[in-house]
């Protein structure tokens, strides 16, 4: 009799003849009653009220009741946490029955009984479970306390059975080996900062010992902790590989992708000159080709395996071109990325085969496939440049079909042959044009206004095929009305004589009809650009353009890398990794592969201090600095306002947006960039200014003719109360670039507070008056503490002096150099934008003595890779003259050594933002350059305190 009776019986009453079965005195009857008890929670019925009566059953020799006992604790003590307690006791003796299977059965079921009042009970049988002389019965326990660490990890802290795991990877039986590393591995996953798999090179050997006798998936537990461990050379590697290459011939697939993963990552640490690392790279073909013979969901996952590889190490499948050939009955998604695989592998060498293959997938009936198969011909164009030639005939051939989205992926490919192999294959285009009033999709209409726009002195009719475009122009998608609108500019620089209504009438389409931003300023900065310099159009929309690379679609170094680390698990099937798709509050663990040999990485500390985190991170939200030139453009600076002059001096002039009003929608992100009190009182210091600056100061007349040199290469600082370094005056904003205004200035520090010293000459034949200043966000957030007060109108050929106060709550936004300041001045004349250097030691703060302890504490604290060393050269200062110097700088010296006859002065300084850079400088008497060691949890501050440290010692 089968058990499926056990799960037909739906009668009413049926709770109380079980109670009374199950209170039975004959074993048989209550073993019939648990079996339809365990059949009614199968199916979902709500059997908890039956608790007390099977846990009275626990008491029994019969291994199969204990089971389905068990089985029904395992449900129901979460929600009769009370009840479950009355089982302890049983636990805690079966945890010594003399049948192992008990003994282990017993403990499995405690680890999975998630109960807080039932945890601290288990403690005394685990500890006797993990010290069994049955092997069974061990790793039975080493995954409970994985289990057990989940529901409450200080108490497994606490019992020291952390300890136990790491004892048990000594194990003599294979099987515990694995279970124990799966455990730890677990805990660790969970607890990324712990060091629990402290593996070392003895561990390291039991767990190969182990890996040979082990279930499959024991191996692969042991595989996945070996690709986590860090050999010390590249011999140790090398034994390694070798231990580990005899699982390439499991039968299980896991196994095997696991053991290149651990392979994979070992190869980064052999020289590529080794005759191992040759035998290696042929050892992995095979079972990456046998991967592909299993069933079609297998292959799938081997093929993004795979193609992670190649793009890693492709000579490692280069001569295994046929095994990536679709066969017919593949399902679409093998057949996709078998393609993707096959361009990847393309080379010189087969690259005729592959065309013949590509070429007869173009006539297959499935629709997807196809269009990928032409993308690929395009590809293989761009890539193995012999073949370009072939490569286009074989297109031409296609589009000759007349099979509509045969033709558009075509012409879709051909545009990027165009961009790789320029005035080469443009004789196609007439053929192109012919099927024209065929396309329908967005890609292929685009890439065909596209080729109409860049070669329009070609085609005579450009004009006409461009207006047949514009009819329907606010139906088409946004890329289509993007590439019409350039295409159209394009043919009006060629041929202005002819075309100028077409472009008037694309221009106010996209301007003043369309809703979509994107085109709107699009359209906006073609319309300036022609409107006021169409030298300069030519220049900017006419261009040379870079050639396009040969693979657009590879995965980024550093992601690839971290994504080999993840071979054989679900990362690798997405191509993103773990943190992308996890959720939850577990740490994920970036992984990376070792530094090549020969080379030493840097790691960048991941731990800056939390104020650096503003320096130093930028936050993703906020454009980079090189975003923001194209909105310089937006900027509508209307005339300036009319009506009666307001007395210079009554009006607070920062507290005008000079960039009247064009502010909000051009940042996006209000909230931060503007503040309500833009400069409203000198008090809050308000600097509403995130208008942004060129991404290239020179270009707006900054002295930068050699970089800092000039703000720096200077001569007699002025002395100022704290007797602070102070560079002389530069020019920043030539009278040219001006219309006529010229600012020179320089920064200084003076007890605490930050001033930008100005001069302001008007070299105009007009007045100018009603001045005022704004800063673009910056590194440190440094923003004018006060309006730009020029009191008197400013005549032809007049100079004034001003000296602005700064601070440092303004907006904050990394630049490049970081200390770049983008400022933009208003008068009554336009609003002009410069941008200039500011030396470093002005926002170095005068408590930035750090205690002696402290400073040893800190400079123990912060990672070697942190330290930057510099020279300071053609300094002829002794340490007492360099000491006072720096100290006027608020950089303070807090000990001075002298070993073996040179001079160790020990220095600290604090920036604004909070930021500590720790110093070393080495003076010996007769050497005029110094050694400069610099320590900081931010290491980008670093260059430029060095630059700093230059400055005030030289000058």
């Amino acid at each position: 009799m089968t058990d499926s009776k056990y799960f037909t019986t739906t009668k009413k009453g049926e709770i109380f003849e079980l109670k009374a079965e199950l209170n039975s005195d004959k074993k048989e009857k209550k073993k019939e009653a648990v079996k339809k008890v365990i059949a009614s929670m199968t199916v979902g019925k709500d059997v908890s009220a039956l608790f007390p009566d099977v846990v009275n059953c626990m008491q029994t020799d019969n291994l199969e009741l204990k089971k389905l006992v068990y089985l029904y604790l395992m449900n129901y003590a979460k929600s009769q946490p009370d009840m479950a307690i009355m089982a302890v006791n049983t636990f805690v003796k079966d945890c010594e029955d003399p049948n192992p299977l008990i003994r282990a059965l017993a403990v499995r079921t405690m680890g999975c009984i998630r109960v807080d009042k039932i945890t601290e009970y288990l403690c005394e049988p685990l500890r006797k479970c993990l010290k069994d002389e049955d092997p069974y019965v061990r790793k039975t326990a080493a995954v409970c306390v994985a289990k057990l660490h989940d529901i409450n990890a200080q108490l497994v802290e606490d019992q020291g059975f952390l300890d136990t795991l790491k004892d048990l990877i000594s194990d003599s039986n294979p099987m515990v080996v694995a279970n124990a590393v799966a455990a730890l591995s677990e805990i660790a996953e969970s607890h990324p900062s712990s060091n629990l798999l402290d593996l070392n090179p003895q561990s390291i050997n039991k767990l190969l010992t182990a890996l040979n006798e082990c279930t499959e998936w024991g191996q692969i537990f042991i595989l996945d902790c070996l690709a986590n461990y860090m050999p010390k050379d590249d011999r140790e590697a090398q034994s390694i590989c070798e231990r580990v290459t005899p699982r390439l011939s499991h039968a299980n697939s896991a196994v095997v992708l696991s053991a290149v993963k651990v392979l994979m990552k070992f190869m980064e640490m052999l020289s590529k000159d080794l005759d191992y690392y040759g035998t290696l790279l042929k050892k992995l073909a095979p079972p990456l080709v046998t991967l592909l013979s299993a069933e079609p969901e297998l292959q799938y996952v081997a093929l993004r395996n795979i193609n992670l590889i190649v793009q890693k190490r492709p000579e490692i499948l280069k001569h295994e071109m046929k095994v990536f050939f679709v066969k017919y009955n593949d399902p679409i998604y093998v057949k996709l990325e078998k393609l993707d695989i096959m361009i990847r592998l393309a080379s010189q060498a087969n690259i005729a085969q592959v065309l013949a293959e590509l070429k007869e997938y173009a006539t297959e009936v499935d629709v997807d496939f196809v269009r990928k198969a032409v993308r690929a011909i395009g590809r293989c164009a761009i890539k193995v440049e012999q073949s370009a030639e072939r490569c286009v005939s074989t297109l031409l051939d296609l589009i000759q079909t007349k099979v509509n989205y045969v033709v558009q992926e075509a012409i879709v490919v051909i545009k990027d042959i165009f961009r790789k192999y320029p005035n080469k294959y443009e004789s196609v285009i007439a053929t192109l044009c012919e099927n024209l009033d065929s396309l329908d999709e967005p890609e292929a209409r685009a890439a065909m206004i596209w080729i109409v726009g860049e070669y329009a002195e070609r085609i005579d009719n450009a004009d006409e095929l461009l207006e047949s475009f514009l009819e329907g122009f606010h139906d088409e998608s946004t890329q289509v009305q993007l590439q019409l609108l350039t295409a159209i500019v394009k043919l009006f620089l060629k041929k202005p004589t002819e075309t100028q209504e077409l472009v008037q009438q694309v221009l106010s389409l996209a301007t003043q009809d369309s809703d979509n931003p994107d085109l709107r300023d699009r359209g906006y900065i073609y319309w300036r650009l022609l409107s006021t310099d169409p030298v300069a159009a030519k220049e900017v929309v006419l261009a040379e353009k870079p050639l396009i690379s040969e693979e657009t679609d590879l995965i980024e170094p550093t992601l690839l890398d971290e994504l080999i680390c993840y071979i054989g698990t679900l990362a690798s099937v997405y191509h993103k990794p773990p943190s992308a798709f996890v959720e939850g509050s577990r740490g994920v663990v970036h992984k990376s592969l070792p530094p090549r040999t020969g080379s030493s990485e840097s790691a960048e500390s991941p731990d800056a201090a939390p104020s650096a985190g503003q320096a130093a991170e930028q936050p993703a939200v906020i454009p980079a600095q090189g975003d923001l030139l194209g909105d310089l453009l937006n900027l509508d600076l209307g005339p300036p306002v009319s009506g009666p002059p307001l007395a210079a001096s009554s009006v607070q002039m920062g507290a005008v947006d000079l960039l009247g009003g064009g502010l909000d929608s051009l940042m996006g992100d209000e909230s931060e960039g503007l503040r309500s009190d833009v400069g409203g009182s000198p008090a809050m210091g308000g600097s509403g200014f995130t208008a942004p600056g060129p991404a290239a100061p020179a270009a707006m007349g900054a002295p930068l003719g050699s970089g800092l040199g000039d703000l720096f290469d200077l001569t007699g600082g002025v002395g100022t109360l704290s007797g602070s370094y102070v560079a002389p005056k530069t020019v920043w904003l030539p009278a040219m670039k001006a219309k006529g205004l010229e600012i020179s200035g320089t920064f200084s520090r003076q007890v605490g507070s930050i001033c930008m010293d100005l001069v302001l000459t008007n070299k105009a034949l007009q007045v100018m008056s009603d001045f005022a200043i704004q800063f673009n966000r910056n590194s440190f957030g440094l923003a004018p503490a006060a309006p730009l007060q020029v009191h008197a109108p400013l005549a032809p050929n007049q100079s004034v002096e001003i000296s602005l106060p700064l601070n440092t709550v303004g907006s904050v936004m990394k630049m490049d150099p970081l200390n770049n300041l983008q400022v933009a001045v208003k008068n009554n004349i336009d609003v002009f934008y410069f941008s200039t250097l500011y030396p470093l030691h002005i926002l170095f703060v005068e408590d930035g003595k750090m205690e002696r302890q402290m400073f040893l504490a800190t400079w123990k604290d912060i990672p070697n890779e942190n330290e930057a060393q510099f020279q300071i050269k053609d300094c002829s200062l002794n340490a007492d003259a360099v000491s006072s110097k720096l100290q006027g700088s608020n950089i303070f010296t807090i000990a001075k050594r002298n070993v073996e006859g040179q001079d160790m002065l020990y220095q600290s300084l604090k920036l604004t933002n909070g930021i500590w850079v720790l110093a070393e400088l080495r003076i010996q008497p007769s050497n005029p350059s110094f050694t400069l060691s610099l320590k900081c949890r931010a290491p980008e501050v670093s260059q430029y305190v060095y630059q700093a440290y230059d400055a005030i010692l030289k000058n």
